[in-house]
């Protein structure tokens, strides 16, 4: 019997005959796999085992876990490299010993090896996989932390969060931000002709980039030319936790539905030191060889971008992407992600659709519902469509490992890391496109999670318009004029269009009462105040009830007519996010999530499914 089906046949035991074993050992050398984590994977056996059985055959010394009284010297690690790393030697009661966590070939050469002279089998131990890699984060936690903190700024040494964002730039935003809305609000009642540039500008571009996105018509999905299970890459998945404890069985469960290789999948929990009961949660189900954990120590600033960064060294897989809590996305999100990257080798990040899935559940999440499938139905296809700049959803974008490594990852002092990183992809003259896979997500169903989530929001948003923009120089160079245009009129337009909408609405409201609206008297700028309403309004409506339309959520139509009213709330959420923004950049407002009784998918999502796995 060959030393590979006799390691084989160590690591499935004795019930399966030599012909069977055979055959499994050629099952996974065929589907590109490493044998020891397909039986883990389809065998039902635990890391550990099956670590323990090869330690076993190779007659080397194994152990569960790497001593922690270890000596190794922090300052030597390569943080980048941590992923790959597979043998760490350590001094251990002052012998040098090698803890290994080989894959089956490894371990092949090493049972050869310790046949040597050199008496490699007192020198070596193996350990599984998991055992190591935790090792490895504790251990260069220090490093890790410094490597989250500091790498952008590395890569990026003029557009930073933590170095731009000085307090003198954000009062001075602040300050400005209300000056402008102010000079913008009275320039009907001053009737200066000169003011009517700024004002068309900054009003109505936002309206007309959403009646040019309306006008695109949408792309049926594209039939999806299947990659071979073999040729399916290994693929992580982050999950940054903070005290979400509740919905670890559920995030587990949703992740477990997906149409992937489960032994291609590196999914890793991220989770907060701070948060030990959500880390036990997840220790509950660290027997499914698909799941990890990296615990990162509690070290400012508190951010999800932060702890994305702090895992990102020790990913494995070619692609990555970040799911949040409470996210259930589509059992075959992967594979068409993976066929679309394959199919468009210029494309560097995949925006899958985000979808609400508790829209029913009352007026607020109704209406958000809509923002939602106006924004990752209507606006984003379009914006990718036409080469621009792409604010990026904090969830379900899939990147290419490398690429995102080149660029430093996310800015962990950034509030909303996803919209920043759509603008270094850009810079960079990296595209980013859209799928119609989607996530199912919920809205907050009670107004206070929501204000606190829409004004974590909008101070992200204002974040990485200063970043951006405190090298103008630099931002045209790396943009060009078309993209820097763009760029102005879809941040500002975040920034600015609630309140100028909101400020319209009660501005309006104030001179009906005062009678100072009556036709007769009504002047030119009164007439463009009402019309550029009437447009913008329009226009997030039509956004929100098209994106609803193309999602299958047409039950929600109606609630959207009373987005002037929604947009009054964002526009009080906007005037928190400048007060944050001068006393709190860095605070992380924690959405609070629930679990899902029932989730359901909406009928054209469902019906697109199914037309997709006949197909």
């Amino acid at each position: 019997m060959s030393d590979a089906l006799a390691l084989m046949q160590a690591l499935v035991g004795q019930g399966p005959d030599r012909a069977e074993v055979a055959a499994m050992l050629a099952q996974a050398l065929d589907a590109n796999v490493d044998p020891m984590r397909w039986c883990a994977v389809h065998l039902a056996l635990s890391e550990v085992e099956i670590m323990q059985r090869a330690a076993d055959w190779a007659e080397l010394a194994y152990l569960d876990v790497v001593p922690r009284n270890s000596r190794l010297d922090a300052a030597s690690i390569q943080v980048a490299r941590l992923g790959s790393v597979q043998v760490i030697t350590l001094g251990v009661l002052d012998i040098r010993v090698a803890f290994a966590a080989p894959d089956f070939f490894g371990v092949l050469r090493l049972r050869r090896a310790r046949m040597g002279p050199d008496g490699l089998s007192r020198k070596l131990c193996l350990v599984p996989y998991s055992a190591l890699r935790s090792f490895l984060a504790s251990v260069a936690a220090p490093n890790l932390i410094a490597h989250a903190r500091q790498e952008l700024s590395r890569r990026w040494p003029y557009a930073v969060a933590q170095l731009e964002l000085t307090a003198l730039v954000r009062w001075a935003f602040a300050f400005g931000v209300l000056a402008l809305l102010a000079l913008l609000l009275i320039a009907p009642i001053l009737g200066q002709a000169w003011l009517f540039p700024l004002w068309a500008v900054l009003v109505l571009a936002p309206a007309a980039l959403r009646v040019f996105a309306l006008a695109m018509p949408e792309r049926p999905p594209s039939a999806q030319a299947a990659v071979e299970e073999a040729a399916l890459p290994t693929y992580s998945i982050l999950l940054p936790l903070r005290d979400e404890a509740n919905m670890v069985d559920q995030l587990a469960n949703a992740l477990s539905r997906l149409d992937y290789p489960a032994e291609k999948l590196d999914i890793l929990f991220v989770v907060e030191a701070a948060s030990p009961e959500t880390v036990a949660a997840v220790e509950r189900r660290l027997g499914d060889p698909r799941f990890g954990l990296l615990v990162v120590p509690d070290a400012l600033p508190r951010t999800k971008p932060k702890a994305l960064d702090f895992a990102l060294p020790l990913c494995r897989g070619e692609f990555v992407v970040v799911y949040d809590a409470e996210d259930r996305p589509h059992p075959r999100q992967l594979k068409d992600i993976v066929a679309q990257f394959r199919r468009e080798p210029m494309v560097e990040c995949i925006q899958a659709r985000l979808v609400i899935a508790n829209g029913r559940r009352g007026w607020l999440p109704a209406v958000f519902a809509g923002e939602y499938a106006g924004l990752f139905a209507v606006i984003l296809p379009a914006l990718a469509r036409w080469g621009l700049f792409m604010p990026l959803g904090g969830t379900s974008n899939h990147f290419r490992l490398s690429t995102l490594r080149q660029l430093g990852g996310w800015d962990a002092f950034n509030v909303t890391e996803d919209a920043d990183l759509g603008a270094r992809l850009a810079r960079r003259g990296l595209r980013s496109a859209v799928n119609t896979s989607f996530t199912l997500e919920d809205a907050p169903v009670a107004l206070k999670s929501w204000m606190g989530q829409r004004t974590r929001w909008m101070k992200g948003w204002m974040q990485t318009y200063l970043v951006h923009n405190r090298r103008p120089r630099h931002l045209l160079a790396d943009l060009g004029w078309r993209q820097t245009l763009m760029f102005q009129v879809i941040l500002l337009g975040m920034i600015l269009a609630p309140l100028l909408h909101g400020g319209f609405l009660l501005g309006l409201a104030l001179l009906y009462g005062t009678g100072l609206l009556d036709w007769p008297r009504m002047d030119a700028w009164a007439i463009l105040c009402i019309t550029t309403l009437l447009i913008g309004q329009t226009a997030a409506i039509a956004t929100n009830i098209v994106g609803l339309h193309r999602i299958g959520q047409k039950s929600l139509w109606v609630t959207q007519l009373s987005v002037p009213i929604y947009w009054l709330l964002i526009a009080w959420a906007t005037l928190r996010a400048l007060f944050e923004l001068a006393i709190w950049p860095y605070y992380w407002f924690k959405t609070p999530h629930s679990i899902v009784e029932r989730p359901a998918l909406p009928d054209v999502l469902a019906a697109r499914s199914r037309a997709r796995k006949v197909a």
